[in-house]
């Protein structure tokens, strides 16, 4: 056993050296990747739809790929103006429907659009999101509705991005004043504060910048990941310091003080980060896919930190060391002896307490209720979009959107689905080719003869008849031509697009006020087509009177699909929307969440196990953190607040992977300790050691998390912020209270349940 020990620290004192023999030239390689990175940070893409990472095989993540390949989304907001009369409002919807880029203004003198002096405009525009003409038309409608009391909900991105990024600039900004406080008050020397952000800022750089690698991210992994990178990781720098710190007070050059305290840091740092990484990787376990985004970036973080610190790290401290000895100064962490000698003397009052909150908090945190729709979570922080939202739904009908996806086959089903849809109580309107209406109870789809289509368009016969035997020769369909001509028929939207195509290769001429009249058709056809017909699949838009969530909803979704179904047989359509998407997060949250709980805790068990080598033991600490779980999820009940459902899949894991260290440190401690003085003089002892690192650690944690709680809108990390930071919180008081107590009044059991690892040889322990 001690040849082994003395190959171990041989092994790792010649990978030290190399390192520290090699500082420029892995500081010269550290300059070139930051280089790199910084340039692949604005190449990163951001994806802020949740549905995007739901599995292939549900239903909602198959509808949206069809849309997103088939079909085009134009632009569109609701505008509410309160305090006006309907006929002032009736203006201003005829005004800006007159503007360019505006296809339509959905308003009329029903509820739906005009109540309690307050009218509701659903403009459409003839562009996406993306098109500057749009964005300019907005502009317009803005100034426009300037003099009134408007409320604008527009389910653009652009905005949401801009304002996230301004609020994350300031989060981040506002953290490393406040951290770098933290480290100044719990450092050694004034100036390895410097080092330690000069190391965080070239992870945080390299793990930024190789999210380029991953293609794309969620918004929130993008928004919170830095951070949360800080909190997990900086405990690495501050570890290998004060090693460093330590060993140049026995070491006759800095040098080797550095060689040597690398060497044995290497490990320690390692085997302190297994647990937090072992919980980001099960969340990326998760059926949801945003738990493997979150997980594999904020792992790769943590890999980032830790090659930073082994490797850049030490070349800084050979740069700068006298500037770190002369800044040396005593600690100004307050002694806190006295209280761990009162936990000692108080006969175990905070178990007690502990076991009586813990069954409450249980159940609490079980009855939490979580919103799978952001449009029902509780905000933290103002919105002005939310705000608009908010206001909208509370003075106007529930409107949720339902799209129905069929196959490109039959006109004629189209027709029927619609008509049954429609008849629906729930239903408010219904959008189609089948449903476009073209004059004396025509609809788009409807099948024309040549008469039929002259009488339509105001044509001769005989021009009607070559055009219908024109199409019948492209398309093979000779009866046009040979047959009966008269009783040739085509959906009146093909007819339409043959057209068309004859007018732009100049084989068709129409006289100025038909061209005219012809264009404005093609315009409204084209956009028509291009969100409701795709090439495999066709598109039925409907708006319903329900709620996104809920069992009223649900059941909305299953009688559409039943209708749609006896048209186009079981299975052969697609229905989706805010409700399906919503039941699908559902029934992923219902099964991950178990399974991150799960995974989580048998990870860090068995690391525990091989740490300490003691069942009892490690089931105690376990046994803490997931009591500090359960504490900090039962706030959102106790609260009435409800946040979205992946803040506690999210924060449960990385809670119980980062915080456990805070008792891993006090049991290290108390190990230690015990073997040389009586058990709950260690204990008192462990609580005062162990407090600088416990203290550092959550405080940074807590205070980056209400930063993103309080400052950032987004509800999403928002709410994942606030759990963060409160979750460390609780874990710190329960490390530093009800932790020391355990240990110590189980202290027999945990000795009891020690074991050995055989190691080669047959040798044990």
């Amino acid at each position: 056993m001690p040849q082994q020990k003395t190959q171990e620290k041989n092994i790792m004192y010649a990978i030290a050296a190399t390192i520290v023999r090699s500082r420029f030239v892995i500081i010269l390689l550290f300059l070139a990747a930051a280089v790199y990175c910084a340039l692949s940070v604005g190449r990163v893409r951001v994806n802020s739809d949740l549905t995007f990472f739901l599995s292939p095989e549900t239903e909602t993540r198959q509808g949206l790929t069809i849309m997103e390949e088939e079909f085009t989304a134009y632009a569109g907001e609701d505008l509410m103006i309160a305090n006006i009369t309907y006929e002032r409002a009736r203006a201003l919807a005829d005004e800006i429907a007159a503007m360019d880029m505006v296809f339509s203004v959905g308003f009329d003198d029903t509820p739906s659009h005009y109540t309690r002096a307050s009218a509701l405009l659903s403009v459409s525009f003839k562009g996406t999101g993306n098109d500057q003409r749009v964005k300019d038309a907005k502009q317009e409608i803005s100034e426009l509705l300037a003099p009134y009391d408007t409320y604008t909900y527009s389910g653009s991105l652009d905005n949401y991005f801009q304002q996230l990024a301004r609020e994350m600039v300031g989060v981040v900004l506002i953290a490393a004043a406040v951290i770098v406080a933290i480290l100044l008050f719990t450092s050694r020397s004034y100036f390895e504060v410097v080092i330690f952000m000069i190391v965080f800022v070239f992870a945080a750089l390299l793990n930024m910048g190789t999210n380029f690698w991953l293609g794309e991210i969620s918004s929130i992994t993008n928004s919170i990941a830095i951070i949360l990178q800080l909190a997990l990781a900086i405990d690495y720098a501050i570890i290998f310091s004060h090693r460093y710190q330590d060993e140049a007070l026995v070491h006759d050059t800095y040098k080797e003080a550095l060689i040597v305290a690398l060497a044995k840091s290497i490990l320690e740092i390692s085997s302190s980060s297994l647990t937090t990484i072992s919980g980001l990787v099960a969340l990326m376990l998760m059926q949801f896919r945003l738990g493997y985004d979150l997980g594999m970036v904020l792992a790769k973080g943590i890999v980032c930190s830790l090659l930073t610190v082994f490797l850049l790290m030490p070349g800084l401290i050979m740069l700068f060391p006298k500037a770190i000895r002369r800044t040396a100064h005593k600690s100004l962490i307050p002694d806190i002896r006295p209280w761990g000698r009162f936990l000692m003397r108080s006969g175990f009052c905070f178990v007690w307490l502990f076991l009586l909150i813990l069954p409450a908090a249980i159940w609490c945190s079980g009855h939490t209720t979580y919103a799978f729709n952001d449009s029902s979570v509780t905000e933290l922080v103002y919105n002005e979009n939310r705000a608009a939202m908010h206001k909208i739904t509370d003075t106007f009908a529930h409107s949720t959107s339902i799209a129905l996806l069929v196959p490109a086959e039959d006109f004629e089903k189209e027709k029927l689905v619609i008509r049954e849809v429609e008849a629906l109580p729930e239903i408010r309107t219904a959008t189609g080719l089948a449903d476009i209406e073209v004059g004396d109870g025509y609809v788009l789809t409807d099948r024309f003869s040549p008469r039929m289509f002259s009488e339509l368009m105001d044509v001769s016969a005989e021009e009607a008849s070559l055009l219908f035997q024109a199409y019948g020769l492209r398309h093979e369909e000779y009866q046009a031509i040979f047959g009966n001509a008269e009783n040739y028929q085509v959906p009146l939207v093909d007819m339409y697009l043959f057209l068309f195509d004859l007018m732009d290769r100049g084989v068709v001429t129409l006289d100025d006020a038909r061209t005219e009249e012809v264009r404005d058709l093609r315009e409204t056809l084209d956009m028509g087509l291009d969100q409701l017909r795709g090439e495999h699949w066709n598109r039925m838009a409907f708006t319903a009177d329900v709620p996104v969530e809920g069992e009223e909803s649900i059941a909305l979704v299953e009688t559409i699909r039943t209708i749609a179904e006896k048209q186009y047989g079981k299975g052969n359509v697609l229905v989706i929307g805010d409700v399906t998407s919503a039941r699908d997060l559902h029934d992923s949250y219902t099964g991950d969440s178990r399974l991150i709980s799960l995974l989580t805790i048998s990870f860090v068990f068995m690391i525990l196990l091989v740490t300490f080598r003691t069942v009892v033991g490690s089931a105690i600490l376990v046994f803490v953190i997931q009591g500090s779980i359960w504490i900090n999820f039962s706030f959102p009940y106790l609260e009435g607040s409800v946040p979205s459902f992946v803040t506690n899949m999210i924060v449960s894991a990385i809670q119980m992977g980062a915080t456990i260290d805070y008792a891993i440190v006090l049991m290290n401690r108390y190990q230690v300790l015990k073997e040389r003085l009586p058990k709950k003089k260690a204990m008192a002892e462990a609580v005062n050691q162990s407090f600088p690192t416990v203290l550092t650690s959550g405080a940074i944690m807590t205070i980056a998390g209400l930063l993103i709680a309080y400052r950032v809108s987004d509800v999403y990390v928002n709410h994942i912020g606030l759990a963060v930071g409160r979750g460390a919180f609780i874990s710190v008081i329960l490390v530093l209270s009800v932790l020391p107590q355990l240990l110590v009044l189980l202290d027999k059991a945990v000795d009891k349940t020690r074991f050995h690892i055989e190691l080669t040889g047959g040798e044990g322990e």
